[in-house]
């Protein structure tokens, strides 16, 4: 059976990219989503904006709708396009883990 995902990506960087590479890497089942092969994405949301509090709902969000992962797009943890990751980056990504639970795979880049 397919995996299913839900990305989230950072509200700053919407507007430099259209989130191609993402879909492109889960479809494939490449990179970050190696371990879960081909993915389907069912959901592809923003943050809500700085400092991100609004990721924490909408993961679970995502789950309720049947994602089996939640993933943080490059653009949060790594800086792509602009070289500038989120500040709050560890934040986010501990309330998410806390709010999902252990039971829901939590990925920390795209591509």
């Amino acid at each position: 059976m397919r995996k299913k995902a839900g990305i989230i990506r950072c509200q700053q960087t919407e507007d430099l990219c259209p989130g191609t590479s993402d879909f492109l890497v889960a479809t494939n089942g490449s990179h970050a989503f190696e371990e879960l092969g081909p993915t389907e994405i069912v959901g592809f949301v923003s943050c809500g904006g700085c400092p991100g509090k609004r990721a924490v709902t909408r993961a679970k969000m995502l789950v309720d709708r049947g994602a089996d992962a939640i993933v943080l797009a490059s653009c949060i943890s790594h800086g792509n396009p602009i070289g500038f990751a989120c500040p709050h980056y560890e934040q986010m990504r501990a309330a998410i883990e806390r709010k999902i639970g252990a039971e829901i795979l939590l990925l920390t880049y795209t591509h």
